[in-house]
């Protein structure tokens, strides 16, 4: 469905504005043009008549009153003269309105020494000039005005509809595999403006290039994918070998700790980059997934990272929570913040609370301050860079995660009391387990 903000139906809007614009100042010309000539010519005329009447009358005194069509006279105190009926004797010297008249009259009486003229015009011609003279061209002026904000109406719709095809061609565009033939096609844009043609040159270029940064995008997911995770599991498995030799050395035993760590850390890190470098959702299988599960697995994995340190891990549900989501993305999310809360927690307790439309992962660590939490959204910023483990960007990865699945994420911190993060699944289901 077009929207009502397009550029053709403002462009018309804008010409039917206009339209009506002239429609109304040309009528109200007309009628202030009508009201010009009665009470303006009329009136100046009728004082004319009546000075050149006096004038010719002074020079001969038989000289006749007038007597034409649209102009009567009328002369009180010469017998011989025609006499104004009662209505018009009563009145004074001036302009008066004609009484009884249908259309427009007008009465003009002047006196001369003690005689009176009285100056009767009968405005029925005048009505029928004045809608000869003003509706024919006020109809006339309107056609031609018409007309022509319909061709300017035309030609701007053949102006606009190539800016309209390709802003539809832009909007139906595919990201993922972006055609630029369809900024190529020269019979829709035969007529098209210099503009127009530049307009879809560049937007041709536009789809060229982004066709090379997906081909790009695709290759290197593919061989970061490859190249990165291999060498991993390669690290992983040789640190796994040296933790089953029994008579290995207590100080390399734990380096090799420190190792698998830090190489389960870079295994998640680079699958939520690979995660995340896709534009799209396409290559994420989706199910209904139980977050319990998830959160309960990332709490067993992340519990390598305490060491021989005191803390305590509580996991209380108050449901079975469930969202139809990405497990990987589930997994990177609750991960990092989960190992994010046991680097900041030296003693004490870290707890997730499961409950109907959320999920809260709360320790007694160290704590921040609320500039600290803003700068940790930062990528490769870490609010104590003395900790071990961590790259400073799991937080940046949550907020990201957040954002592009509609997970609210609410974090909550203060020095020496901890860190609570609630996350939010509006969409979710649960079922209660008592």
């Amino acid at each position: 469905m077009p929207s009502s903000r397009g550029l053709k139906q403002r462009i018309s809007r804008a010409l039917l504005l206009q339209a009506g614009a002239i429609a109304i100042a040309a009528v109200v010309g007309v009628y202030f043009a009508g009201v010009v000539l009665k009470d303006v010519l009329i009136t100046q005329a009728l004082r004319q008549e009546a000075e050149f009447f006096w004038e010719r009358l002074a020079a001969d005194p038989a000289f006749p009153l007038p007597d034409t069509r649209n102009l009567t006279g009328f002369m009180a105190g010469r017998d011989h003269m025609r006499q104004p009926n009662e209505t018009m004797s009563a009145m004074q010297p001036g302009f008066h309105d004609l009484p009884g008249s249908i259309d427009f009259g007008t009465v003009y009486v002047t006196e001369n020494d003690g005689t009176r003229l009285y100056l009767v015009f009968d405005g029925e011609q005048v009505d029928v000039l004045a809608a000869y003279f003003g509706l024919v061209p006020l109809t006339v002026v309107l056609l031609v005005l018409y007309l022509s904000v319909w061709l300017i109406y035309r030609a701007s719709q053949r102006a606009v509809s190539p800016i309209t095809r390709l802003a539809r061609e832009v909007n139906n565009l595919d990201p993922e595999a972006p055609d630029p033939e369809l900024f190529k096609q020269p019979r829709s844009l035969t007529n098209a403006d210099e503009e127009v043609r530049v307009l879809s040159a560049a937007l041709a270029q536009f789809a060229e290039r982004l066709n090379a940064f997906v081909e790009r995008e695709r290759n290197f997911t593919r061989d970061a994918s490859h190249e990165l995770r291999s060498p991993l599991t390669v690290i992983r498995l040789a640190s796994d070998t040296l933790l089953s030799q029994h008579d290995l050395p207590a100080e390399s035993h734990e380096t090799a700790e420190r190792i698998k760590r830090s190489v389960i850390e870079m295994e998640e890190l680079v699958q939520a980059f690979l995660l995340l470098a896709r534009e799209s959702e396409a290559g994420l299988y989706k199910k209904d997934v139980c977050v319990n599960d998830v959160v309960g697995e990332e709490l067993q994995r992340a519990c390598v990272l305490a060491a021989d340190r005191p803390i305590d891990v509580e996991n209380v549900a108050d449901c079975l929570l469930y969202t139809v989501a990405s497990d990987k993305a589930l997994s990177i999310l609750f991960g990092n913040l989960i190992r994010n809360a046991f680097s900041y927690t030296d003693a004490g307790r870290i707890a997730a609370h499961i409950s109907r439309d959320s999920v809260v992962i709360e320790d007694s660590g160290v704590g921040m301050e609320p500039d600290q939490v803003r700068t940790l959204l930062k990528p490769f910023h870490r609010a104590d860079p003395t900790r071990d483990g961590g790259f400073g960007v799991g937080l940046t990865i949550v907020m990201r995660l957040s954002d592009r699945f509609g997970w609210p994420v609410q974090i909550d911190s203060k020095p020496g009391a901890g860190t609570r993060v609630t996350v939010r699944f509006p969409e979710a289901r649960y079922v209660e387990t008592n």
